[in-house]
């Protein structure tokens, strides 16, 4: 595809936009806030000036992607566009509107879409008339650095959408991970219970936050929770896995901690606000301590979650690790150390804990026992 058209000027939008315009693409980019549209044209501008002074780049490189990138000031600016990605605001009925607009408007063709991270593909693109060319197309920030990128097909998706979708962001240079239309998609399904049994052993007083971070940075995670809840915000990490608990029903797996909320409310968001878990600047840097009891604990239920996301069909067991590794920088792929660390220690441990807790959080999937 050689003309993509990106909708929503922010971060996300931005990147993206660049992303496409790096790989050879006239990128046109819109946004409802024209300020937006020229304030991301400037940030380009400035990330492709970084890459040419490290030398990643050469001159004409960085000449041919800026101009690459036109402003448009109407959507109509999309007409002839081979595809349409829309990055704004979590917000399904703006987007619906957004994608009725675009519809009227684009070729009949043209590949629409939508960069959601937490809401369903299927019904944001439900109204629509052709339904079938839609598709989720998930980055992550900032998308000029991070290599993956979800591709999330909606119940109506035709296989042919799949197939333009997943060839152009493999042609971007970025690695695909196809996932079912169920809430979190891979990520931020996969990666509640680093977060969610980490606040759980906290919450208990089994372990200070301290020893929890030390522990899990110990086994090769490049921060801890409490320190990675602290640098991606309780704002954004609360209300991800509250999105997540309620879109599955209650279930105990996902449901979050009040520790947190209250984070939340109190307005300590973690590193955006100086404070959360921690204070900022550290006084002191967090250093790897070994403590099994603690990290065998954790590791356990993300292996479970990820074999749970296999068994409903929701990814492949390939690109969960390919997720977990390129998308969240895990250190090896959860089926991986899974193998490492031994499949029947794994449903022992998880089998102790459903024992003592006699919660429906800690039963073990049938995948797991499938891998004896």
């Amino acid at each position: 595809m050689t003309s993509i058209g990106i909708i929503g000027a922010g971060a996300m939008g931005s990147g993206i936009a660049q992303v496409a315009a790096m790989a050879g693409c006239e990128v046109l980019l819109y946004d409802a806030q024209a300020s937006s549209v020229d304030k991301a044209v400037n940030s380009i501008r400035e990330s492709v000036n970084k890459l040419l002074a490290k030398g990643k780049i050469d001159a004409t490189q960085a000449n041919a992607i800026n101009g690459a990138i036109y402003p448009c000031s109407s959507l109509s600016a999309m007409a002839n566009v081979d595809m349409v990605i829309e990055a704004i605001i979590e917000d399904i009925e703006i987007k619906k509107k957004v994608f009725s607009d675009l519809e009227s408007i684009v070729k009949p063709d043209t590949i629409l879409a939508t960069n959601t991270s937490s809401l369903s593909v299927t019904s944001i693109v439900s109204s629509l008339q052709k339904p079938e060319r839609c598709i989720g197309i998930h980055f992550f920030n900032p998308p000029v650095l991070m290599k993956l990128v979800e591709v999330i097909p909606a119940i109506q998706t035709n296989q042919e959408t799949l197939k333009m979708a997943r060839s152009t962001i493999e042609n971007w240079h970025k690695i695909v991970v196809i996932a079912k239309d169920t809430p979190g998609f891979i990520v931020n399904k996969v990666a509640r219970p680093f977060y969610s049994e980490a606040l759980r052993i906290y919450d208990e007083g089994v372990a200070t936050k301290e020893e929890i971070d030390a522990a899990m940075m110990a086994v090769g995670f490049k921060m801890g929770p409490f320190t990675l809840m602290d640098f991606i915000g309780h704002d954004v990490n609360y209300r991800v896995t509250e999105s997540v608990w309620r879109s599955f029903y209650y279930d105990p797996r996902y449901k979050p901690s009040i520790t947190q909320l209250r984070l939340f409310e109190a307005g300590h968001l973690g590193r955006k606000s100086s404070k959360g878990f921690y204070h900022y600047p550290l006084e002191k840097e967090i250093v790897a301590i070994e403590n099994k009891a603690i990290s065998d604990r954790i590791l356990a239920m993300l292996i479970n979650e990820a074999c749970d996301t296999v068994h409903y069909a929701v990814a492949s067991a390939s690109d969960i690790d390919a997720a977990v590794i390129n998308g969240l920088n895990y250190p090896r792929g959860l089926f991986e150390w899974a193998l490492e660390i031994g499949v029947f220690e794994i449903i022992e441990k998880l089998e102790t804990l459903y024992n003592h807790y006699q919660e429906d959080r800690y039963r073990t999937s049938p995948y797991l026992r499938q891998m004896i």
